[in-house]
């Protein structure tokens, strides 16, 4: 019969080195964020060039742009969700709190856009007009949030920054409600703090 013997320095240095790769490791499901703003930006750009004239067409036409992006991303998250799955490997807590971070801006803004959609049925389209106005701002607040959690946890000034300029991103877009061009500003806001990271993290992951 084999004694096993403790070495209560080697599962201390053991924990240390597991707990310091932990907070190294790179962000999961990055993929994700990529896909969010890439679809929804290109869906934002959509809808400026319909406001704007430039498509030519009817401003109902924004509704089956956002509908369209939003089951393209849907099928994109469950493709994504599945591969990491598959890929498995070691979830760090940092990770863990920055997914249940992003999976509550996404369930917020779904529960959001639920409550306009409800106000509007109760109270008419006229009476939510102004709240579907400001659904950037509000979204690009959900989003610095996102960030926030993620750079905390993960220990990353360039994390925060991107949270800070979400955060500043949401009243200058409000800035041009009643424009074509808010939909211009938000597009561009989606491929900067959500695309562009999202891939560059993406990268960082598979590297």
């Amino acid at each position: 019969m084999t004694e096993k013997t403790e070495d209560p320095a080697a599962d201390i240095a053991w924990m240390r080195r597991l707990a310091e790769e932990g907070r190294q490791a790179p962000m999961q499901g990055a993929s994700i964020l990529f896909a969010a703003g890439l679809l929804y930006g290109a869906a934002s750009l959509g809808h400026w060039a319909v406001a704007s004239g430039l498509a030519g067409l009817e401003m109902d036409a924004v509704n089956y742009i956002w509908a369209g992006v939003t089951v393209v991303f849907f099928a994109a998250l469950v493709l994504v969700i599945r591969a990491l799955k598959r890929a498995g490997g070691v979830e760090t807590s940092a990770n863990r709190a920055s997914g249940t971070a992003w999976a509550s801006v996404g369930w917020g803004i779904f529960a959001l856009s639920a409550s306009m959609a409800v106000l509007g049925w109760r109270l008419g389209e006229d009476a939510v007009m102004v709240g579907f106005a400001l659904m950037p701002s509000m979204i690009m607040v959900f989003y610095g949030s996102g960030w926030a959690v993620t750079a905390a946890m993960q220990r990353s000034r360039p994390l925060w920054m991107l949270a800070i300029a979400s955060f500043a991103a949401a009243p200058l877009i409000a800035l041009l409600v009643g424009t074509a061009e808010q939909y211009l500003a938000y597009a561009a806001a989606l491929f900067l703090l959500m695309g562009l990271p999202g891939f560059l993290l993406m990268r960082a992951a598979r590297g």
